[in-house]
């Protein structure tokens, strides 16, 4: 199977005589609609085209070859709106120190690490404030906390609450009851 790309066709002998006609076509059909064109804009027109040919019939001057300059991303503005601008200048162009565009990566990186710091910080003091909470309220009941660790205990507490009466006095109790 063929898979080159289908060549153009070739030229036809008379593509000059085409071309001439055409320019005479587009030639005529631009110089009536000029006609047409109040006198004021095409005076603004005529003196326009005059200096566009005068410019082009100068020598242009030699100039030196110039180099590009890279742009260099600077910091970001951010408005009150939220939005945020990206400023970008140039090198060598005398805005700028030139410590600043190797080392203008370092103060977001900080800022990143920082601000990850900052909530691994945040992460473990609300994790020991959980704990502690939960240490609070197991020492504050009335079940010794090594209870928990018993193995009855949890059977216990499967369960079902029985409903009893209150448990009878004993006699020690009722001794310390007594004036």
């Amino acid at each position: 199977m063929n898979t080159a790309p289908p060549s153009r066709p070739p030229r036809p002998a008379n593509a000059e005589a085409l071309e001439a006609r055409f320019a005479l076509r587009l030639a005529a059909r631009l110089e009536t609609g000029a006609q047409q064109v109040p006198h004021d804009i095409g005076e603004r027109l005529r003196v326009a085209r005059q200096q566009a040919v005068a410019q082009a019939r100068r020598p242009a001057p030699a100039r030196a070859p110039v180099q590009a300059e890279a742009p260099v991303v600077m910091p970001v503005s951010i408005g009150a709106s939220g939005s945020a601008a990206l400023m970008q200048g140039r090198l060598g162009s005398g805005d700028e120190s030139p410590w600043w565009g190797r080392l203008g990566w370092l103060l977001p990186t900080l800022a990143l690490v920082a601000g990850l710091f900052g909530i691994g910080e945040w992460r473990d003091m609300e994790s020991i404030a959980s704990i502690a909470q939960i240490d609070a309220e197991l020492l504050g009941d009335d079940v010794p906390p090594s209870a928990y660790a018993d193995a009855g205990f949890h059977e216990f507490l499967k369960l079902p609450a029985v409903a009893t009466a209150e448990p009878a006095p004993t006699p020690s109790a009722e001794i310390a009851q007594q004036p």
